[in-house]
């Protein structure tokens, strides 16, 4: 098996979409709302957002493909001073086959390039799959935090923090 992490480009962005809606639908159905999936859906998989994405020098999009099948994706940023795992998705389907650890490994390489002497994601503090495979990572809980996100919705999260 061979796992290839590339740059996403703006011609990526649909499939990107999809791959997104994808793992969400399979791993929150149980753990928020329909709604809030697609509230949330919405607000960061839009197409457009995600173009613009791409194209900022400040925001860092990566695909895996898994013998040259889209795979997983992760997006990593400077958030308040610190270098920060926004998104890591894997397709349900490839899940336990390296996917995530590689991406984890690649998005630690660009964090330590900049000079940060580690990173944070935030993860539902209910999504144990999640929690259990970024233990596996290296990443520890620092602490919680609960984010209004707007149209009644909350974000109930661990902040987990990875030593680089």
């Amino acid at each position: 098996m061979s796992i290839d992490i590339r740059p996403i480009a703006p011609d990526d962005v649909p499939a990107i979409a999809s791959l997104a809606r994808m793992t969400w639908l399979d791993a929150y159905a149980d753990i928020i709302t329909p709604e809030q999936i697609d509230y949330m859906l919405a607000q960061r998989y839009d197409h457009a957002r995600l173009r613009a994405e791409t194209e900022n020098p400040q925001k860092w999009l990566r695909q895996a493909y898994l013998d040259g099948v889209l795979a997983g994706f992760a997006a990593c940023e400077t958030y308040k001073g610190e270098f920060k795992l926004d998104k890591l998705y894997i397709h349900p389907d490839m899940q336990r086959k390296g996917i995530g650890a590689a991406l984890v490994s690649h998005v630690a390489a660009l964090a330590r390039e900049q000079g940060f002497p580690a990173m944070i994601l935030a993860v539902n503090k209910q999504n144990e799959q999640a929690i259990h495979a970024y233990t596996q990572y290296g990443f520890r809980i620092r602490n919680k935090a609960v984010t209004d996100i707007g149209n009644g919705f909350v974000m109930d999260d661990y902040i987990m923090e990875k030593p680089l």
